[in-house]
C-alpha cells in the first residue's frame, strides 16, 4: 500500500480514525475527511509523529456541494484517489412510529446517499488510473436489522446493494467495491451505552466481548490491498459472530 493515495470520511474519530491510522502505518497518504476540522488536525499530528502523511479537509458527506468541493481539494493536493473509505455515519434512534421524518432523512442522506455522491465524486480519478479500491463502512444492523434503527439499518442495507451494484460497473476498470459490516464496536456512538448496555449486548456475542476499532481497521486494510484484488461486492463481516450468513 505503500504511497497510495486514500481517502478516508469520518476519520476524526471511532473507526475511521482507526481505518487512517493503520492505512497511513502501511505506507498510504490519508486524506482525512469529516465536520470537525479540530479533531482531524489532532488525527493528522498523530500519524505525521508516527512517521505518516496525512492531510485534513473539512468535508460534510451530508452536503453535496461540500463533497464536490472537498474531493476536489483532494485531489488539487495529491494528485489522485486511489482508494476511499465511506465511513461517516450518523444515527437517530427512535421507534419507527415515533421517528420524525427529518430523522429518517438525514440518516439516509449522511450514510447512503452521502456515500454515493463520494463514490460518484473520487471514481472518476479511479476509472482514469485503471485502478481502485472502494470500501463502504455498513453494518450488522444493516443485516439483520434493530429495533429502533430503522433508518439507520436502511441507510446500512442500502449500502451493501449499492457496494454490489458499483461492484459490476467498475470492475472492467480494475476498480473493486467492497463492504466491511462491523457488528458491536467500541466507538463514540457506543459510549452512549451504560456498562450494563453494552454487557447485555455482549451476551449475543459468540467470542464473548465488544470490537476495536483496529480490528475493523485490519479488515479494510486487507480490503483496499492487493491481496484483496480478486475480491469484489463482497460484504465483509467483523462481529464477533453476532450474526452469520
Amino acid at each position: 500500500m505503500s504511497n497510495r493515495i486514500a481517502l478516508v470520511t469520518g476519520a476524526s474519530q471511532g473507526i475511521g480514525r482507526a481505518v487512517a491510522l493503520e492505512l497511513a502505518r502501511r505506507g498510504a497518504h490519508v486524506a482525512l475527511a469529516a465536520r470537525n476540522i479540530e479533531k482531524l488536525t489532532a488525527v493528522e499530528a498523530e500519524i505525521a509523529s508516527a512517521g505518516g502523511t496525512a492531510k485534513a479537509f473539512a468535508l460534510d458527506v451530508a452536503s453535496e456541494e461540500s463533497i464536490k468541493s472537498g474531493i476536489k481539494a483532494v485531489l488539487e493536493h495529491f494528485g489522485k484517489i486511489e482508494i476511499l473509505i465511506n465511513n461517516a455515519g450518523i444515527t437517530r434512534d427512535m421507534l419507527s412510529m415515533r421517528m420524525k421524518r427529518t430523522d429518517w432523512d438525514d440518516v439516509l442522506m449522511t450514510n447512503l446517499t452521502g456515500a454515493f455522491l463520494t463514490s460518484q465524486a473520487a471514481m472518476s480519478s479511479m476509472v482514469k488510473n485503471r485502478w481502485g479500491r472502494i470500501i463502504n463502512i455498513t453494518s450488522v444492523v444493516g443485516e439483520m436489522g434493530q429495533a429502533g434503527q430503522a433508518n439507520y439499518a436502511a441507510s446500512k442495507a442500502g449500502l451493501i446493494g449499492m457496494t454490489k451494484s458499483l461492484a459490476r460497473e467498475l470492475a472492467s476498470r480494475s476498480i473493486t467495491v467492497n463492504a466491511v459490516a462491523p457488528g458491536f464496536i467500541e466507538t463514540a456512538m457506543t459510549d452512549v451505552l451504560t456498562e450494563e448496555q453494552k454487557k447485555m449486548n455482549a451476551q449475543y456475542i459468540p467470542l464473548g466481548r465488544v470490537g476495536t476499532g483496529s480490528e475493523v481497521a485490519h479488515a479494510v486494510a486487507f480490503l483496499a490491498s492487493d491481496e484483496a484484488s480478486y475480491i469484489t461486492g463482497h460484504t465483509l463481516d467483523v462481529n464477533g459472530g453476532m450474526h452469520m450468513g
